[in-house]
């Protein structure tokens, strides 16, 4: 599989990729394969526009949809410090829209659409740096 990465649209004063996906859970790309890879901690989605990301746990559980984790508005995300080792536990289908994931921190609260999803994959370089400096600024560390 391949990691695709495009610019995070919120860092150039676009829409997070919450308030993107809270539009509306039109699905424009379809996974075809969904699979979780314990050993490395990575989620691993293909697309049936021929697209395939890599989604690190981590990466995941601080980028969570949920309200928890992105607030109920802009400019009310958190930065959730030390989930370096975080895995999942279980992966659960939302409709024909999305899945919850529950992570082994017990965090479960975000519904992650299939277009939330191929979001977070395409601009997953951009949110890791975005995610890495915002622990920096605020003196956190992703170790536990």
């Amino acid at each position: 599989m391949t990691d695709g990465a495009a610019s995070n649209g919120a860092a150039g004063g676009g829409k997070t990729l919450r308030e993107e996906a809270a539009q509306d859970f039109d699905t424009e790309h379809w996974p075809t394969e969904i699979r979780y890879s314990a050993a490395d901690k990575t989620l691993h989605v293909a697309f049936d526009n021929g697209a395939a990301f890599a989604y690190p746990a981590e990466l995941l559980r601080v980028e969570s949809p949920s309200a928890e984790v992105q607030g109920h508005g802009a400019g009310q995300k958190q930065t959730v410090a030390g989930r370096r080792h975080v895995g999942i536990m279980e992966i659960v289908p939302v409709g024909n829209y999305a899945v919850r994931i529950k992570f082994d921190d017990l965090h479960d609260s975000g519904i992650f659409s299939w277009q939330y999803l191929y979001r977070l994959g395409r601009d997953k370089d951009a949110l890791w740096q975005a995610y890495l400096e915002s622990l920096e600024a605020r003196g956190l560390s992703r170790d536990p």
